[in-house]
């Protein structure tokens, strides 16, 4: 696990009219601030990463379909420096992802259908100023698999 990574199974309470699931609440040890809410889809084949932010935390939840969240730390002063780490997460696994400032991340649909992604970050987005760094998809300082071949 990536140093300060966090990891909460949600749980889906059931019955005959359908299901509550509860993702964030300000009392969940997970919860910091919030900057706003917004929901990300990717279609299946396609990976949107990789990114960081340097003051900004996401806390990722998959609402519908099935993703597959990169992460990768470099950060010098962490225990984890150099390591990549694969959650998958979605219906099938109901989670939330929390990724700290620094840990670079993307996700990509898994299982041939559209995944819908909700973020509640910590700042709201910036247009002027935005807090986002970029690498490009097949960084070779990178070691991640986005898909399984032959599977």
């Amino acid at each position: 696990m990536i140093d300060g990574v966090k990891i909460k199974q949600l749980t889906r309470h059931v019955d005959d009219r359908g299901y509550l699931m509860e993702i964030l609440r300000d009392d969940d040890d997970m919860f910091i601030e919030f900057g706003q809410v917004y929901v990300s889809a990717v279609f299946p084949g396609v990976v949107k990463a990789w990114h960081c932010h340097e003051i900004q935390t996401d806390s990722f939840c998959v609402l519908s379909g099935n993703a597959k969240v990169g992460l990768f730390d470099d950060r010098p002063d962490s225990p984890t420096c150099g390591q990549a780490q694969a959650v998958i997460c979605g219906e099938l696994r109901p989670l939330v992802v929390q990724i700290p400032p620094m840990v670079w991340h993307g996700f990509a649909a898994v299982g041939g259908e559209t995944a819908l992604v909700l973020n509640v970050p910590t700042e709201h987005y910036n247009a002027d100023n935005p807090d986002e760094l970029r690498r490009p998809l097949h960084d070779p300082d990178i070691p991640f698999e986005w898909f399984t071949e032959g599977g």
